[in-house]
């Protein structure tokens, strides 16, 4: 019960990630928020925690972040905890996008962190500190073929987070980002039946593979890491990137004969 009498706000809280982690939030005893834009999941996440609210947010609206925070302190008195976790793959070369698709990924993967925290930190500064981490991807370091903006938005966060932890650690803020390779999700499943209809768990696997574990990390695995870092146990840690990835951006391609 580390998280007992805290406030945890989730945002993409409705599947995938989100879900897990806010799932993980209330098995040790916090308040949880639901922030997403799939009304009818999000809804049902939320029906099935003991103490748990849905409001709809799409965070690359700063009224919509803004409302997320403040029906937040309106269900439960406080904040302690925000997971900016919402986000969006898109995929194109870069004389394929349009302002349109840029202004979307950098919308969501970019500026909902932004919004998220402004009005989250002054909430956190009333309850004498908290902790936030934001979803970036193992391709703010590292990218595929297909998706510059994608790692673009990824990247920023993670300059963002950085700046973000020195303006509030001395307030007792801590920031954090966690860096997730291949997770099995709603998302990760979609991509994979867009690629091959009828062999997306195949194609799933043969992912997993390229980790040096063998397989895709799973949701629960990611909720754990997010868990620790807005745990006392990380009371020290702020302003850190942390990679989530089976091992993947340790791996070299060359792989000697046996």
């Amino acid at each position: 019960m580390r998280f007992d009498g805290k406030v945890a706000l989730v945002t993409g809280g409705a599947k995938g990630i989100g879900r897990a982690t806010a799932e993980a939030f209330s098995r040790e005893g916090a308040s949880v928020v639901i922030a997403d834009i799939d009304d009818v999941a999000g809804a049902m996440v939320a029906a099935a925690l003991p103490r748990a609210r849905y409001v709809h947010t799409d965070v690359a609206r700063i009224t919509d972040a803004e409302r997320a925070v403040r029906q937040t302190v309106d269900a439960f008195g406080g904040l302690d905890i925000l997971f900016s976790n919402a986000g969006i793959q898109v995929y194109g070369k870069i004389e394929d996008v349009t302002e349109e698709h840029v202004e979307r990924a950098m919308g969501i993967n970019f500026k909902g962190h932004v919004w998220m925290c402004k009005y989250a930190v002054p909430q956190m500064r009333a309850r004498g500190g908290g902790a936030i981490v934001c979803t970036s991807s193992i391709q703010a370091l590292a990218t595929q073929t297909m998706v510059p903006v994608y790692a673009a938005s990824k990247a920023a966060t993670l300059a963002l987070v950085k700046g973000i932890a020195m303006d509030y650690a001395l307030e007792n803020i801590r920031v954090n980002a966690i860096l997730p390779a291949s997770v099995d999700t709603p998302m990760l499943r979609n991509a994979a039946k867009a690629i091959s209809p009828d062999g997306a768990d195949e194609l799933i696997a043969q992912w997993g593979r390229m980790h040096p574990i063998g397989r895709v990390i799973t949701m629960d695995e990611v909720a754990r890491l997010v868990l620790f870092l807005c745990s006392d146990d990380a009371a020290a840690i702020t302003g850190g990137e942390y990679i989530i990835d089976g091992g993947l951006m340790a791996r070299l391609p060359l792989v000697m004969p046996d």
